[in-house]
């Protein structure tokens, strides 16, 4: 079965777009997965995070 894709547009400074295209060269991934793999990354450790509004109570 194949992954169902929603596509989005975000705006970001030229210098980090230009970054991120030539990390997806080097790397020889595609733009959708790579920022897929850092989203799903970010997300995944804030989740892991223990809340610092738990321990500020």
């Amino acid at each position: 079965m194949v992954e169902r894709k929603t596509q989005f547009n975000v705006y970001l400074p030229p210098e980090l777009v230009r970054a991120v295209k030539h990390r997806c060269i080097d790397e020889g991934t595609s733009l959708s997965a790579y920022v897929e793999r850092a989203l799903g990354e970010h997300l995944r450790k804030r989740d892991a995070a223990p809340s610092t509004q738990d321990s500020e109570e």
